[in-house]
């Protein structure tokens, strides 16, 4: 059998989606076995009083949420020790409930925590200097991509946000707020790489199932691709997937 390790991307590969709104995590080992990631993203919204794995409002309707300790748990005891986290702020007021989460069961080394709000970034910074953050670009709700009606413009705003960004994001690192951007496929450039690179920062971009972009990106020396598809850095055909970030 022939080895293909040196075809793989070299950027770090992060998982989306991994667990969810209705997610079993007793089965989360097996879901895991094989797929080889450097990282897992677990998206978490505050709802009722309680932290919930949820990428929106809309995941709060599901019959069956799953609490984001419990789901912080399970990922602990399934990865390989070296697989990282990356918790994503869906939201703002639960910044320090999130933190306290993480220090309960010793993952604060091990996580780096993004959010596309720049007080967060500030409060967690406060509260934690040792914890890793991340800053998400551009600052968006939903995927102007997606429907035709809006996609001209959404393209229009891409292309100045690459114009802007790299300025913007050394900034970012330089200051402290953040000690990496976690950015849309749409706003990277060389310049942004470069930029990010020049100020001692990482650079993720999300969310990534598209196997020709995803060599594109890896070939631009980003840190890591976010994808919902493993199968993506093996060269396998991409499994269908919800898009969502």
């Amino acid at each position: 059998m022939t080895d293909r390790s040196h075809d793989r991307p070299s950027a770090r590969r992060v998982g989306h989606s991994i667990v969810k709104a209705g997610s079993d995590l007793e089965q989360l080992a097996e879901q895991l076995a094989g797929a080889d990631w450097d990282m897992v993203e677990l998206d978490v919204l505050m709802h009722e009083g309680e932290l919930v794995v949820a990428h929106d409002r809309g995941d709060l309707a599901h019959p069956r949420l799953v609490a984001f300790p419990d789901a912080l748990r399970a990922l602990r005891e399934a990865l390989p020790a070296h697989v990282k986290l990356d918790v994503d702020l869906k939201g703002t007021g639960h910044e320090l409930a999130v933190l306290q989460a993480l220090r309960s069961l010793d993952l604060v080394e091990r996580t780096l925590v993004s959010t596309m709000e720049a007080f967060s970034l500030r409060r967690l910074r406060a509260a934690a200097p040792e914890l890793r953050l991340g800053l998400s670009v551009p600052k968006v709700r939903r995927n102007y991509l997606a429907h035709p009606l809006t996609r001209p413009g959404a393209y229009a705003v891409l292309a100045y946000l690459r114009r802007v960004l790299p300025r913007r994001a050394a900034g970012a690192l330089r200051t402290g707020l953040a000690d990496a951007i976690m950015a849309h496929w749409g706003v990277v450039s060389p310049r942004l790489c470069e930029a990010v690179r020049a100020a001692g920062g990482e650079l993720y971009v999300w969310t990534v199932d598209d196997p020709a972009r995803l060599a594109r990106l890896a070939r631009l020396g980003v840190t890591g691709i976010i994808t919902n598809d493993a199968a993506l850095f093996s060269g396998s055909p991409p499994a269908a997937s919800p898009g969502r970030r």
